[in-house]
């Protein structure tokens, strides 16, 4: 509280506070005032004259379109020159108009007599005499073999053997009909193209047939 009392009255800055802070208001409010009635017009004997701009008229352009011509057709071919119509000259012939009707005519040879093609003679099927096996069934089974493997798988049955007689008897052209396998058709084949037949005839005239024959095959127990 001493150092309080000690203060000189005029170093106190909140004496008169109110008082400077309305003063402030009224002056800023006068200058306020003052400033929006001053005339700001100021007169100057400064003109700017605008001069007009001249206007420059543009002339349309009017745009051409080109037109694309076609190429020219193109030129015909030459023509080729065709040559001139042979012009075949006459000949004349110079014809002796005598002649000797008792003179031998000069005739060609005749052609040859054709050879006779030989024909293939016919397979028949049945004739009027039918071939005879020679020594019957008998002969195939002497020289018939029974295949090994055929034997020890234990395989039976008939091979059905078909083949052509010509005309001395003999077995051409032998092929299986039906087979059992394991070798038993190529043993029928080997045994029947070891035996002979008696020719078949057809009118009297030996002539080739075709011969079917069954041939087993059974294993003896």
């Amino acid at each position: 509280m001493s150092v309080l009392n000690r203060k000189k009255p005029k170093a106190n800055l909140h004496q008169h506070y109110n008082i400077n802070l309305q003063i402030g208001f009224i002056a800023t409010l006068i200058i306020m005032i003052a400033m929006f009635r001053v005339n700001l017009n100021f007169s100057s004997d400064f003109e700017i004259t605008v001069t007009e701009q001249e206007v420059i008229a543009m002339e349309e352009v009017i745009r051409t379109e080109q037109q694309l011509t076609p190429p020219p057709p193109p030129r015909p071919p030459a023509p080729e020159p065709v040559p001139d119509d042979e012009i075949v000259e006459d000949m004349f012939y110079n014809l002796d108009t005598e002649m000797d009707l008792d003179a031998p005519l000069d005739l060609p040879p005749p052609p040859p007599p054709e050879e006779e093609e030989e024909e293939e003679p016919e397979v028949f099927i049945i004739v009027q005499d039918m071939p005879e096996l020679i020594g019957g069934m008998d002969a195939i089974y002497q020289n018939l073999r029974y295949p090994e493997i055929a034997r020890q798988a234990g395989i039976e049955g008939r091979v059905v053997v078909r083949f052509v007689i010509d005309e001395e008897g003999r077995v051409t052209n032998p092929e299986i009909i039906r087979g059992i396998g394991g070798g038993c058709n190529e043993a029928a084949i080997a045994a029947v193209q070891q035996v002979r037949f008696t020719p078949g005839r057809q009118r009297g005239r030996a002539v080739k047939v075709q011969y079917t024959i069954p041939i087993v095959f059974r294993l003896q127990s």
